[in-house]
């Protein structure tokens, strides 16, 4: 139980990472922008007639601002996607669309809650907020993530689910933005009680935690790194910077939650004098940690390296070194540290607490976007001018842990012979990363899963998964593209329950009904795992399987319905329409007209006739009932083009015409005049044989309908 809600933490902290991927880019065009539009920075640098207000680089540069802050704006709905793609196991796609819906619903349900009860002003000041333009509490960051753990958990959910026949478009994937909407309606209303409480309590514990002084920030600070072997440290930091754990300040006119929050809403407020040392304690002791600190940590195990393997380790180290300086990324350099010496780690986050604290002690004003490197100290600290942020302190606090780290790291590997890089003649010269981590506390467990037997077969009829190109699908049929339409198996693919198989060039359509999608998903999930090999022995294996389904299922008669039309006859599956091709209205054959009479095709009955005279039901005196339906979409064409000659409920021959066509109008205003003839109520028992392909004329056998034992 302990291991897996573990493993549900550490997917939460990694999906929290493609939101914050963005942040970077964003910060960037903020921090130049909002910089470079400051007109005091302008006055003291003596740049106003340059780059002053009117001017084309003050334009250019306040739509970097703008650009950059809608990004920070909106990250509740920003995570909201992000989670729950970062969450779901498949289709992530339609994970972000459902959360996206979802995140719009509950916060418009909150806003008619709110409305409901008096309106904003009823609230208690700072409780509402806009969002998206919508009128609702004020849950930050955490209603996005709320909305994209909710969403991922029903994706994974229902995202195979096979609903009955009459409700079956609606199963697969897109029920689940459809059970999202709904659960998202009653979470919204819920909210509206239960969010104020949790409000509540999330700004008593941010003010303990504001209050704590320097020993809290070192506890923060240590905390911080503790938690990256487990891949816990997002989950723990980000509620500090996006949410009232890390504090509330009122900028620029707006009340504003998290660290992170409040120090770009002050970067883009003009009128900030000094960045809030409230905020910043909880980003500003990651920079010595990465421009000063690891560096001299790497310089420690060159030096301490065999001469022989000097010369491979430094350019490990000097790569991994540049990486942290100038980026922040601290990956390499850590879980060497974990994998070959823990007792490393163990001091570098003693040493990350003290960092956090001693910047919070000098009142560091500098903020981030997402990782504490040279870029970022250069945007937000440099750039924004000593006074407002004391970044001086951040250059003299890293010089001492740069030495502290060199001096201290040197005399434990060589006391303690830890086997750094370059002091193991077993192994080669490499750095660690989480995946040696992880692979050493898993073992070599085997993570293989059952195969899909339907969508092995679907593989083996497609030719093999290295035939297999992509993999779509859209209402009813499975879309494929293959490298060699050769290998594609008919037969094969008829027998997993596919109604019919189309072929365009290096295109296969396979057609499955509404069930399509699950078919889909259940083949993408097998395809990541299956051989990568050509499949080329599936002709005689499904012929063999043909002729076993033939003995077991004896015809014990055969009725023949004769084509109502002359022109071309083909397989119904070739209809350029999903609901015929997909065989949702019965079972049949198409016929392309060339002659303007609609005839009966046996003797029988009229059973009805469209008012707009495109389709007439037959009942023929053996007892089938036929659809014969004259084009594509010719509902449209409100009758002209038709001109009925039958009533109904009349009897008639075979042979009578039914229907006069102006087969010039039809083929010139209707998508298709392909026309297809259907068996509207097939038994179990019965199944429709093609008997006729290619020209055609009208009362020629067109098909039988086979009755078995």
């Amino acid at each position: 139980m302990k291991d897996k809600i573990f493993g549900v933490l550490q997917r939460v902290g990694r999906s929290f990472m493609l939101p914050i991927a963005i942040l970077p880019v964003a910060g960037l065009l903020l921090g130049l922008g909002g910089s470079l539009t400051n007109e005091t920075m302008l006055e003291t640098y003596g740049l106003m007639g340059v780059m002053g207000p009117g001017t084309f680089l003050n334009a250019v540069f306040q739509v970097m601002s703008d650009a950059g802050n809608i990004v920070f704006a909106n990250l509740p709905i920003i995570f909201a996607m992000g989670v729950a793609i970062g969450m779901t196991k498949k289709e992530k796609e339609v994970a972000a669309l459902a959360a996206a819906i979802a995140f719009f619903i509950m916060h418009a349900s909150i806003g008619a809650m709110i409305a409901n009860h008096g309106g904003a002003d009823r609230m208690l000041s700072g409780a509402t907020a806009s969002v998206c333009g919508i009128t609702s509490l004020q849950m930050g960051v955490f209603g996005g993530i709320l909305v994209g753990l909710g969403v991922a958990a029903l994706h994974n959910k229902f995202y195979k689910i096979e609903l009955p026949q009459v409700l079956s478009f609606f199963g697969g994937t897109r029920f689940v933005p459809i059970i999202s909407a709904l659960a998202y309606t009653v979470i919204g209303i819920l909210m509206f009680y239960i969010w104020p409480v949790i409000q509540n309590g999330i700004y008593a514990v941010g003010n303990v935690v504001l209050n704590s002084g320097y020993a809290g920030t070192w506890v923060y600070g240590l905390m911080e790194r503790l938690l990256i072997p487990f891949g816990l440290h997002h989950v723990f930091y980000l509620p500090f910077w996006q949410t009232a754990l890390g504090g509330t300040m009122e900028v620029a006119g707006q009340m504003v939650e998290g660290a992170q929050n409040i120090f770009f809403a002050q970067l883009a407020d003009p009128s900030t004098e000094q960045f809030a040392v409230s905020a910043t304690r909880f980003m500003s002791g990651k920079f010595p940690l990465m421009i000063f600190g690891l560096p001299g940590a790497a310089l420690a195990m060159y030096k301490t390296a065999k001469p022989e393997k000097k010369k491979v380790v430094a350019g490990l180290l000097m790569s991994a070194a540049l990486t942290s300086m100038l980026t922040g990324i601290t990956e390499p350099l850590e879980f060497t540290f974990l994998f070959v010496a823990p007792l490393l780690y163990g001091l570098h986050c003693v040493f990350a607490g003290a960092a956090y604290m001693l910047m919070h002690v000098f009142n560091v004003g500098v903020g981030m976007t997402f990782s504490g490197g040279m870029i970022d100290l250069f945007l937000f600290g440099i750039l924004q001018g000593n006074g407002k942020t004391n970044w001086i302190w951040v250059v003299i606090v890293g010089i001492v842990y740069f030495a502290v780290y060199y001096f201290l790291f040197s005399f434990l590997i060589r006391k303690m012979d830890l086997k750094t890089p370059g002091r193991d003649d077993s192994e080669e010269v490499k750095l660690y990363r989480r995946s040696d981590v992880d692979a050493k506390k898993k073992g070599a467990a085997d993570g293989s899963h059952a195969e899909d037997e339907l969508s092995k077969t679907i593989c083996q009829g497609l030719g093999g998964k290295k035939n297999i190109s992509d993999v779509d699908c859209c209402a009813t049929r499975l879309r494929c593209t293959v490298y060699k339409a050769e290998l594609v198996n008919d037969n094969m693919l008829k027998g997993t329950g596919a109604s019919g198989v189309v072929h365009k060039g290096n295109g296969v359509q396979i057609i499955y009904g509404p069930r399509v999608t699950v078919v889909k998903s259940n083949l993408e999930d097998y395809l990541e795992t299956a051989p990568d090999e050509e499949y080329i022995g599936g002709a005689e294996a499904a012929e063999a399987e043909q002729v076993k389904e033939t003995s077991e299922r004896t015809v014990k008669e055969s009725i023949i319905i004769s084509s109502p039309i002359t022109g071309t006859a083909a397989d119904l599956a070739t209809a350029p329409d999903e609901a015929f091709a997909g065989k949702m209205m019965g079972d049949g054959a198409v016929v392309t007209p060339t002659d303007s009479y609609v005839r009966a095709p046996e003797d029988g009955e009229v059973g009805f006739v469209f008012e707009t005279g495109h389709a007439v039901g037959f009942v023929t005196d053996s007892g089938m009932n036929l659809l014969i339906h004259v084009g594509i979409d010719t509902v449209n064409l409100k009758g002209e083009g038709f001109e009925v000659l039958v009533e109904n409920g009349q009897k008639v021959k075979k042979g009578t015409p039914l229907l006069k066509l102006d087969l010039e109008y039809l083929k010139a205003h209707a998508p298709s005049v392909v026309s297809p003839v259907l068996c509207t109520e097939l038994e179990e028992n019965q199944q429709v044989r093609l008997l006729k392909k290619g020209a055609v004329q009208a009362g020629e056998a067109l098909f039988a309908v086979d009755i078995c034992e």
